[in-house]
């Protein structure tokens, strides 16, 4: 049952966010590519896209994870 809560809450989250998250995570690339620190697109970031998404978008631009990303 709260496996489905939280599904049902990401859900909402994603369909809340979904004008806002593809520019948002664009922005968290773009940040990330240019080899600036990104913690502070982090937060913006979180605000509108989902840890899945913010992971999908820094793995297509990075690959694996790498720490000088």
């Amino acid at each position: 049952q709260e496996k489905r809560s939280q599904l049902r809450r990401l859900d909402a989250f994603k369909k809340k966010n979904r004008d806002k998250a593809p520019d948002a995570l664009k922005k968290l690339q773009k940040t990330a590519l240019s080899g600036e620190n990104i913690f502070a697109e982090l937060m913006e970031t979180v605000k509108t896209c989902s840890l899945g998404q913010i992971t999908g978008a820094l793995y297509d631009v990075g690959g694996q994870y790498r720490r000088n990303m």
